[in-house]
């Protein structure tokens, strides 16, 4: 009997080494300018052909999915509202308006998904946007769709802002809302990182009169060519604006950059935020690991941390 065809793709995080809002557009939403760092920490999903079939063609409102959903870990209470879900739906979605593609496609198979969940959600690690994107690249290959890349980040978009850079799959220079990519080749990193269990609305964070929306913007150049500014030690130029309003608002991820703080004199490095939050990260040098870990253990860190590197190549990725 022969086995029918499986995938297990690894869905990493990431982190903003710098997250600025440049302005405020006319459909509501904010221009950001950011660097994306994929780490080689994440969740696992897993993909199985199954011997169940459905009809691409049917209206999935009224019907059942073309896929089914195992995690020990209660994501959302619905099916419909995981991003997961949203992911497979939408590339459908896609296909329909391909109609040279949508008209060849009669019956696909089922898929059954199985996460293995590690990252934690409202943490800005990007967890549930990484998972869309793992699911977009395992579906167009598993239902032999053979879409380009761009057509998958142009699909991404659709779920969320930071879905494309999971398809992309590399460090990048993001801006628009996320959505613009320019790959960004960058060295080798470990990173110390603690995840408060608590974070602010990121609706109410956009929101908050404190939040900084007036950024000058750089061009794609000055960010590569300045680096230096954002890798280790942060210049003036660079902030997460996000930090100082989230900071003020929940004193746990104040409490966990703090601690962080007190180690910048030690790794000649800047603490800092990623995204919305809620995490917290300090970029170490990799000869300091050890001296780091042995401060942990002598100095308990408030939260939950880990010692991190980041992701240089696509790591199990279709």
């Amino acid at each position: 009997m022969t086995s029918l065809p499986q995938l297990s793709l690894f869905s990493p995080a990431k982190i903003n080494l710098f997250l600025h809002i440049t302005g405020k557009r006319s459909d509501g939403y904010h221009n950001l300018q950011t660097v994306f760092r994929l780490l080689n920490w994440g969740d696992t999903l897993h993909f199985q052909v199954s011997d169940k079939q459905f009809n691409p063609h049917q209206d999935f409102a009224d019907n059942g999915l073309p896929i089914t959903l195992d995690t020990k870990v209660a994501v959302t209470t619905n099916l419909r509202d995981n991003l997961i879900t949203k992911a497979a739906l939408a590339l459908i979605d896609s296909v329909k308006s391909n109609t040279a593609l949508f008209e060849g496609l009669d019956r696909l198979p089922v898929i059954d998904i199985k996460l293995d969940k590690v990252l934690p959600a409202g943490a800005g690690l990007g967890g549930g946007s990484s998972n869309a994107a793992t699911t977009l690249l395992a579906l167009n290959t598993l239902w032999g769709l053979n879409l380009e890349q761009q057509t998958l980040i142009d699909i991404g978009r659709s779920i969320g802002a930071d879905v494309p850079i999971f398809i992309l799959g590399q460090d990048a220079i993001a801006e628009g809302i996320g959505e613009k990519l320019t790959p960004l080749s960058l060295p080798p990193q470990h990173y110390l990182l603690l995840n408060p269990n608590a974070h602010a609305s990121t609706q109410a964070l956009f929101a908050h009169t404190d939040l900084r929306r007036d950024i000058p913007a750089m061009s794609v150049g000055d960010i590569e060519e300045n680096s230096e500014g954002y890798l280790n030690r942060l210049y003036p130029t660079f902030s997460n604006v996000f930090e100082p309003v989230v900071t003020s608002l929940v004193p746990e991820v104040s409490e966990a950059l703090n601690y962080l703080k007190k180690l910048e004199a030690l790794t000649h490095s800047s603490a800092r935020m990623t995204g919305t939050g809620s995490s917290v990260f300090l970029p170490l040098p990799e000869a300091m690991t050890p001296q780091i870990q042995t401060y942990m253990m002598d100095n308990p860190p408030p939260c939950h941390a880990l010692i991190i590197e980041s992701l240089l190549g696509q790591k199990s990725r279709v």
